[in-house]
């Protein structure tokens, strides 16, 4: 999780520029026009990874616990202490990979803490998130089993910061090991026989800040020294080894990880949080804004097309075949916490606008796809932008779950070249692209187009050409709401959901699709 002392450092307080990025070639059209799309249909490109849409599920406020575990004694309804309305909805969103258990909590976790029977788990303070007791209740197994009921691929992030290299080799033993090893017995007696699968490592979490306030230099060394000792303990488990990467606009991290670590990685991480006002002090709120804010956060959001695009230069001159890939492990709004709330749980609302921010991240990370190979939004529940919020025994899914259920369309799927000309959209000084689109062709044939109406007040009309696709229907849906910053809540929980569109028409090899202002849609061509 990047801190704001860090983030000072690299001057990400300033953030001015307007971002040029609309989806693969687009050119900006006049302002007042509508928008031109050609979706061309014979030019696939990389395949989007699923992972994209991977989570991040960090010991942190109520993410964890009243989010994800309430225990098996609770009277909420659960699966071996596992809330089970959270898993159903989780299970919807076909969750690829989920990031635990940090974040800067990582970086002060020790596993063994967390196994064996639950009342004989040693209580730690959080020092990090709210200054809470952790009662080390969510484990290893705990999370473990919460991968294997949702069929989600777990990414574990050792302790780098305060942790050693045996502890990292244990945990990979306990974990991956089916040889008669003092951890693999260990884990046996605990009540699990059979090795679990797990592919993702990550090797250290934010290390120039909470997790070590290294020097690049530094952590290379200490990256490649842990790597060394990040052993296969079982042929039928590969490690898949992630880097810390840099924090935002921190180039010249990347370029040391990748030059005297490169070599020794499969991935390299990168963290980039959307604050409306670039202030760490006073962030705003999630929810009472006028329009001002609502640019300036979609124009600092669209900030992440500059960093993919810039980091992912530096990795090409070291490594031109794209072996490691760029995963943002960390990335969403990040507003002032609602009023009465603890600060250091970070639990925001979920707006309109926030559905607008994912839609639009993900068609960076579509963009790039053949270099981003993973992503994950901070946080899974009840932390920044959580797809899902709970209060006791009520949940509600926030409008940033339902773009990942609509967009779970992409994952896996061929992405196709887009030419969008777009007018933009401007509000006093601040202009960013009004339309932002992007395509895909799943393993089915059946093409998907996904689009986002950036303006808050004012629809418009996209012509679309389809060259190379023998489309006879369009169906699709659509994500939109009277407010820019309406929401769900427990007393509404439905305000914001997902509905049929019908603003497309076909004729021919054409498209007319009227998007309405602050809207997120996907299109379905068969």
């Amino acid at each position: 999780m990047i801190t704001p002392t860090r983030l000072l450092r690299f001057g990400l307080l300033a953030l001015t520029a307007t971002c040029s990025f609309v989806s693969f070639s687009a050119r900006a059209a006049e302002s007042g026009a509508n928008a031109t799309l050609t979706l061309n249909a014979n030019k696939p490109g990389p395949i989007i990874n699923r992972n994209i849409y991977g989570h991040f599920a960090e010991h942190l406020g109520r993410c964890i616990y009243e989010g994800i575990w309430v225990g098996p004694d609770s009277p909420i309804p659960n699966t071996r202490g596992l809330r089970n309305d959270v898993i159903a909805a989780l299970k919807n969103l076909n969750i690829p990979v989920l990031r635990w258990p940090g974040g800067c909590f990582a970086d002060e976790y020790h596993w063994k803490d967390g196994i064996g029977p639950r009342e004989s788990r040693p209580s730690v303070f959080n020092s990090h998130w709210g200054g809470v007791v952790e009662n080390n209740h969510f484990g290893t197994h705990e999370f473990m089993d919460l991968c294997e009921i949702l069929g989600t691929e777990p990414y574990i992030a050792v302790n780098v910061g305060s942790g050693t290299v045996k502890e990292m080799m244990e945990w990979i033993d306990y974990l991956t090991s089916d040889a008669q090893t003092p951890m693999a017995n260990m884990r046996r007696a605990h009540g699990r026989e059979k090795a679990w699968k797990v592919k993702y490592l990550g090797i250290g979490n934010e290390s120039w800040g909470c997790g070590g306030n290294m020097r690049p230099e530094f952590y290379a060394d200490v990256y490649r020294q842990f790597n060394t000792f990040a052993k296969n303990f079982n042929p039928d488990n590969r490690l898949y080894r992630i880097a810390c990467g840099s924090s935002g606009e921190d180039l010249n991290w990347t370029e040391v990880m990748m030059k005297n670590a490169g070599k020794q990685m499969n991935g390299l991480s990168l963290h980039w949080y959307t604050l409306p006002t670039g202030n760490w002090k006073t962030k705003g709120s999630s929810t009472e804004f006028e329009e001002a804010a609502w640019i300036t956060t979609l124009r600092r959001t669209l900030r992440m097309d500059y960093l993919v695009a810039e980091h992912g230069k530096i990795m090409d001159k070291y490594d031109p075949e794209k072996k490691v890939g760029l995963i943002v492990d960390e990335w969403g709004t990040w507003y002032d916490v609602e009023p009465g709330t603890n600060p250091g749980f970070l639990y925001q609302q979920n707006t309109m606008r926030d559905a607008v921010v994912a839609a639009l991240n993900f068609h960076v990370f579509h963009k790039y796809a053949d270099r981003v190979t993973m992503a994950n939004i901070a946080q899974t529940i009840n932390v920044l932008q959580a797809v899902i919020l709970t209060d006791k025994e009520k949940m509600l899914l926030t409008p940033t779950y339902h773009v990942f259920e609509m967009f779970k369309v992409h994952q896996d799927a061929t992405s196709l070249a887009v030419d969008l000309k777009t007018p933009d959209y401007a509000y006093s000084s601040e202009k960013i692209p009004a339309v932002s689109a992007s395509a895909s062709r799943n393993a089915a044939g059946k093409i998907h187009l996904s689009l986002v109406n950036t303006n808050p007040t004012s629809p418009i009309t996209v012509t679309c050409t389809l060259d190379g696709a023998a489309t006879k229907t369009v169906t699709g849906r659509i994500l939109t709401a009277p407010a820019m910053n309406s929401h769900n809540t427990f007393a509404a929980p439905e305000a914001v959901k997902p509905a049929t569109f019908t603003g497309a028409t076909l004729t021919g090899n054409a498209l007319t699709i009227t998007l309405p202002a602050k809207s997120v849609v996907v299109l379905a061509l068969e």
